[in-house]
């Protein structure tokens, strides 16, 4: 039995993220994904295990270490693997490069809630984060809005200035309310646990995108820019009960179970009503979309 190894530089050249929400799309189309997550802390650190599996897909299980301060040792904050098994005989198929996995799954899973939630004619977009998500997010917007201006903020300026300077055109933020204000389209990728975007600054119009929070205690948004907003998620079962970002709001009474208006398995739901409603989409990035990266991604890699 041969098993196809992907690595990161070479798979990359293969994919395109448009196609990639494509990909996306069909795969909400199959059956749903059986899912299974398992999470373990110790203090800031965390370690992350996914399974899911989709009948006539097949099977992906990818563990992920997160350890925040690991860049103050200048190593990598996430790490980890994927491996993908056959959907016929449950056969090991491939292991692909786990960074390469969660880089186009993460952006790509925030690009087609904004195709879909976001205004056609959306130009001016901010990215909330300069880190290795946030540039991510700047080759996935480009792709899907390509005549949009890029401004990003950070809350240490020079590494949103290192970042700006990797794209021509893009605009550095000083003012993170000024800058929001401004947005078409605002995309955060930050790991705070305190929220650090204020629904007072939220324009009519407006789509925001939350990446960041993963763990129970985390938050990116505050309270007002849920009531101010209509609210979708990528998937019910890996969001509600597991992510601060819909569960603290859920658990206080701020917002209700309904409120949470569609995921990507309710297609004819995922859509936006007016140009001046704001739409708020929390990417929740579950095994599913992992299961259908790595599917996309080795279909990219045989056909080559």
């Amino acid at each position: 039995m041969s098993i196809e190894m992907v690595p990161f530089h070479e798979g990359e050249k293969l994919l395109d993220w448009v196609a990639l929400t494509r990909a996306f799309e069909a795969g909400h189309k199959l059956p749903k994904a059986e899912i299974g997550d398992t999470f373990l802390y110790r203090g800031k650190d965390t370690l992350l295990s996914r399974a899911a599996w989709i009948d006539g897909m097949g099977i992906a299980v990818k563990s992920a270490t997160i350890f925040p301060n690991n860049p103050q040792a200048n190593k990598p904050v996430v790490g980890g693997g994927v491996n993908l098994y056959s959907d016929a005989d449950g056969s090991l198929e491939a292991i692909v490069d786990f960074h390469l996995v969660t880089k186009w799954k993460t952006a790509g899973d925030s690009l087609l809630g904004a195709l879909k939630l976001a205004r056609k004619d959306s130009r001016k977009i901010l990215i909330i984060g300069a880190g290795t998500v946030g540039r991510s997010l700047r080759q996935a917007y480009g792709a899907g809005f390509p005549d949009a201006e890029f401004t990003v903020w950070n809350r240490t300026q020079a590494n949103a200035e290192a970042m700006a300077a990797d794209y021509p055109g893009m605009k550095v933020a000083t003012s993170l309310e000024a800058s929001v204000k401004e947005a078409d389209i605002i995309t955060s990728a930050t790991m705070v646990t305190e929220p650090n975007l204020m629904g007072a600054w939220l324009q009519a119009g407006q789509h925001i995108d939350l990446i960041g929070a993963y763990r129970p205690d985390m938050r990116e948004a505050d309270d007002e820019a849920l009531t101010r907003s209509r609210l979708f998620v990528d998937s019910y079962n890996t969001t509600v009960g597991h992510i601060g970002e819909i569960e603290i709001p859920l658990q206080s009474g701020v917002i209700q179970r309904d409120d949470l208006i569609a995921d990507y398995y309710t297609p004819e739901k995922m859509q936006r009503k007016s140009d001046s409603e704001i739409t708020l989409f929390k990417n929740g990035g579950g095994a599913h979309l992992d299961l259908m990266t790595s599917r996309y991604i080795l279909e990219a890699w045989r056909t080559r």
